[in-house]
């Protein structure tokens, strides 16, 4: 095997102490936890192990021929080893991020905060000259709200990472101070035991995941996880204002949570108008479960007795004005006879309990017994403890959990509203009118005040479906308005696509128009996925502001707008850089229109876990938007192992959110303290690089070579079989083609085979034509590398999914003649864009910024290249014989591959 003296291969050796960042604990961990599998698996397996890995790591083994002769039963339980092992490994690997941010945080000091933490981001502010006021404004301009998805990127079962994740916390056994003898014993049994149902336990599902199970999981994090972390986040900003200005900062309701689970019906027919319904109903019983503990505590701690404290007026009002609405048993309150807080306490629960109080009203509530409290002289009980915490989670959560988002393929629009047109004898050809002409009849229609489809009118079975829906929505935003969100366009062209949602909202009474002024309680966002779409996203909202009905909608919504962004089919569609480059245009060109037209935007940012998919560190990427998109309002979207690794412990949730909240307050802030950011050195140059590149990259995957090879040779028909989420791997049905492949099972399968093409492809070849054309552009690209972030950003996501690249494994997977093309194809891009990263960055190696990843990486790729040898072995198999057993070993590697990666799609 011919490796490039830059490439991650073998780790270096490891010292007694801390080898760049990566601290003994987490190598003692590690050893434990290698220890306890060593006590429950057979010597025989683990002797097997030994040997392949001294045949796939040779200086240069090729593919083993050993593997042909093992047979299926021992394949499984390589797998099965390799898999749990890389699954326990990233248990260690989050514990001990959570070990080493606590002694961060630990040697922190007010000088020397902790980096990208909330106390950081207010001492910058601080020094930036900004006070209380100005920070309290800031926050209330925040508008952060992180959206949980149902994609299918979480190959796990529940009951394997449960499993999981107990062993994960027998970790806090072997950490100071010591334990006994006893202890110790008791956590490695407990571990033996967990690790020997792991072993009988399959890794993967014997069904595809329906919408109830993905409905339950997000309902899990948002409730429990969640649940804990904003509150501790609120505490945070308070701490840190009174750390740097002596105040207590009451910020109001600045993060809150979204979700698309059983609202997200684009190319899946599974998720119905029931189960949206099934969805809402979860989400509020949770929230008033958990309202209901906060009560219960509360009732238990808010002991203030009348005869020795004051009582707020408008508190004994409240308790008196409820006395009738919620008759309580008078033996029951008998001894709260003198502790009125606690009887409105008890009142609120009755009432949560029946189903007679609302959301917003609790929220009130609360915060009147705040300031009971308060006037009792009692103002550290009121707003540093659990009573704050509970006015924090009924503001975030309301009786909701998560405001749901429907979302749907402009096509299926296109086409209720055609039958509706046709019904309502307004159009016949409603399909066959140009972009134009479509908006012209969909606005004359919506001048009007009649709906379209008569009472009892039969409509076809797709658009009953999507009216029932909207009922759905109707009925729950009468319940519970925050209950739902934004109606969100998939592949939005044009002007029509949007307004078609405006007509479909008015069938369902939830838009109306009256002497010009529209009543509508949702807003309406097109998504611009393709870099076409995101080329043309400016023309199409200029053209949609200007629609006097729209804009009668934009009044009726107070001139607000949200948009969102796709990353992951304008990646597919254009690769790494094009994709990258147009995205930040697009946000650059949007946000300068939304502010000269007067609108308030909010940008929705459809971020997948892979950088191809415009994944990485959500802080950075905040911090590296262009300058006129920072206006405090973000989302973002967050889905399956992004979910399990950022919310599986509590610790971890609050590092994720503390990171977002400090980048957030910083972008935000920059026009409070008059900065000004300067145009980028070299955006000149990027329109023609951002087009080379994608030209490079269309070269590959237009070849009519390309698409059979990659399909036949990958595992992508296994990806698209493996039972991870409710919805289909492709769009539209039928048989499977470039076109029709999500993004997600796309960048899976370049990750399981090692080359993470969507994450770098053309970058090289780009970016060299350009400083062969000019060969002082270098010097500029330097600058940028170190002064803009945006490009920072870029070139290290790049080198990131490159270090984690293996194209000498690559090339198992592609061993005959048809196959080594593409692999030198391949080969010269890479070494080409290495040159070009390392030269630009100054590194000698990739990853050199980054020693913990890049140690990390080299730590895993043993073991990594022995699952993949496997895969390969598997797959020639079953290109031979379609055996069931062999088709289940294939998806049991993917799931290996993907713990051993971090990484799906």
């Amino acid at each position: 095997m011919t490796v490039s003296p830059n490439r991650i291969t073998d780790p270096p050796p490891t010292s007694a102490g801390t080898f760049l960042g990566m601290t003994e604990p987490l190598h003692r961990d590690l050893d434990w936890l290698k220890a306890r599998m060593a006590e429950v698996e057979t010597p025989e397996t683990t002797a097997a192990l030994d040997d392949l890995r001294k045949l796939v790591n040779a200086p240069d083994p090729g593919r083993p021929p050993v593997l042909d002769s093992l047979s299926t039963e021992a394949i499984g339980r390589l797998l099965t080893h390799l898999a749990i092992g890389f699954h326990l490994r990233n248990k260690a690997e989050q514990h001990h991020i959570v070990r080493v941010n606590r002694r961060r945080e630990l040697e922190a000091t007010p000088e020397t905060p902790r980096a990208e933490s909330i106390d950081e981001a207010c001492r910058a502010l601080a020094s930036r000259g900004l006070g209380a006021a100005d920070v309290e404004a800031i926050l209330g301009r925040l508008d952060i709200e992180p959206t949980l998805t149902a994609h299918p990127t979480e190959a796990r079962r529940r009951s394997v990472i449960r499993k999981q994740a107990r062993i994960g916390q027998l970790l806090a056994i072997l950490e100071p101070p010591e334990r006994t003898p006893a202890e110790i014993d008791a956590a490695a049994s407990e571990a033996r035991r967990l690790l020997g149902l792991l072993f009988a336990t399959d890794e993967i599902r014997t069904r595809r995941l329906d919408v109830s199970d993905e409905v339950r999981t997000g309902v899990h994090h948002l409730s429990t996880t969640i649940w804990d972390a904003v509150p501790q986040i609120h505490r945070d900003v308070r701490r840190a204002a009174r750390e740097c200005w002596g105040v207590d900062l009451d910020a109001p309701g600045f993060l809150r949570y979204r979700s698309w689970i059983g609202g997200d019906r684009d190319g899946n027919p599974r998720v119905t108008a029931a189960f949206t319904r099934e969805t809402l109903e979860a989400m509020r019983q949770a929230a008033v479960d958990g309202h209901l503990r906060d009560l219960d505590a509360l009732e238990n701690e808010l002991s203030l007795s009348d005869r020795r404290v004051p009582v707020l007026p408008e508190l004994e009002a409240a308790v008196e004005a409820d006395g009738d609405l919620v008759p309580l048993d008078p033996a029951s309150i008998r001894h709260l006879d003198h502790e009125p807080i606690r009887r409105r306490v008890h009142q609120l629960r009755a009432r949560l309990r029946a189903g007679s109080i609302g959301g917003s009203e609790l929220a009130e509530a609360i915060d009147l017994i705040r300031r009971a409290v308060r006037f009792a002289g009692l103002p550290e009980v009121a707003d540093r403890g659990r009573l704050l915490d509970a006015s924090v989670r009924v503001r975030t959560f309301g009786l909701h959990l998560a405001t749901l988002d429907i979302r749907q393929h402009s096509r299926v629009h296109e086409a209720a509203v055609g039958e509706l047109l046709e019904l309502g004898g307004v159009t016949g050809d409603y399909s066959a009118l140009s972009a134009k002409e479509r908006a012209s009849v969909l606005r004359r229609d919506l001048e009007g005040s009649r709906p379209l489809l008569a009472p009892g009118a039969v409509v076809s079975e797709q658009t009953r479906e999507l009216l029932d829906t909207l009922a759905v929505v109707r009925e729950s935003i009468e319940r519970e308005p925050e209950s739902i969100g934004t109606y969100i366009v998939s592949m939005a062209h044009d002007p029509s696509d949007v307004l078609e949602v405006l007509v479909l909202l008015r069938e369902a009474g939830l838009w109306s128009i009256e002497n010009g002024e529209v009543r509508c309680p949702m807003d309406v966002a097109p998504l611009f996925e393709t870099v076409e779409d995101l080329d043309q996203a400016v023309p199409v909202l200029e053209e949609l502001f200007a629609d006097p009905v729209y804009a009668a909608h934009l009044s009726a919504r107070a001139r607000f707008q949200e948009i969102m962004l796709g990353y992951s089919d304008s990646n597919k569609d254009g690769g790494y850089v094009a994709s990258t480059w147009r995205l930040h245009v697009a946000q650059d060109q949007v946000a300068r229109l939304c502010r000269d037209q007067g609108v308030s935007l909010r940008f929705f940012h459809g971020r997948g876990g892979t950088v191809a998919r415009g994944g990485g560190r959500a802080n950075r990427a905040i911090l590296a938007a262009p300058a006129a998109s920072r206006n405090g309002r973000i989302r973002f979207t967050e889905q399956g192992e992004v979910i399990s690794f950022r919310y599986a412990m509590p610790a971890l949730a609050r590092r994720h959110l503390e990171q977002i909240v400090n980048a957030m307050l910083l972008s935000a802030s920059e026009g409070t303290t008059g900065d000004v950011v300067p145009d980028s050195r070299i955006a000149g140059e990027m329109e023609v690089i951002a087009g080379r590149s994608r030209d490079r990259y269309r070269e590959l995957i237009d070849d009519p070579g390309f698409w059979p090879l990659f399909v036949g040779r990958s595992p992508v028909l296994h990806i698209g079989e493996l039972p991870i989420a409710s919805r289909p791997v492709s769009r539209g049905g039928g048989q499977l083609d470039f076109d029709s492949l999500r993004a997600i099972p796309w960048v899976f399968a370049w990750t399981q085979m090692r080359a993470n093409v969507p994450g770098w492809y053309g970058l090289g070849t780009a970016f060299a034509e350009a400083i062969e054309r000019d060969a002082g552009f270098v010097d500029r690209l330097r600058a940028a590398y170190r002064e803009e972030a945006w490009f920072t950003a870029l070139l290290d996501n790049a080198q990131q999914e490159m270090a984690r690249a293996r194209l000498e494994v690559t090339g198992w997977y592609l061993a005959d003649a048809a196959g080594k093309t593409l692999l030198d194809r391949l080969r010269d891009e890479f070494e080409l864009t290495e040159r070009i990263v390392l030269s630009i960055t100054g590194h000698q190696a990739l990853l050199d910024h980054s020693p913990v990843i890049q140690r990390s990486i080299a730590e895993r790729n043993p073991d990594t290249d022995l699952i993949n040898a496997l895969q390969v072995e598997l797959l020639r198999r079953t290109r031979e014989d379609d055996d069931p057993t062999l088709v289940a070993l294939v998806m049991l590697s993917v799931n290996a591959l993907a713990a051993a990666m971090q990484s799906t799609g």
